[in-house]
């Protein structure tokens, strides 16, 4: 290999390594999901419903409100 493609080797290999200035370009990076916290409501009979008794199900929670 010559030292000019070794050169260029080894600079593409640390600009890609250097992180994304994701701020200088606009951009908000990806941070992955928080649990939601745990929270109690009642459902339409009455009984309290704990978000904890429902992991590992998917989840709908539609608030609704009229003004």
């Amino acid at each position: 290999m010559t030292l000019a493609a070794l050169a260029v080797t080894l600079l593409a290999g640390a600009v890609l390594a250097a992180e994304l200035d994701f701020e200088a370009i606009g951009a908000l990076p990806y941070r992955p999901p928080k649990p939601a916290p745990a929270f109690a409501l009642p459902d339409l009979q009455g009984k309290t419903v704990r978000l904890a008794e429902l992991r590992g199900k998917v989840v709908l929670v539609f608030f609704w409100a009229t003004w």
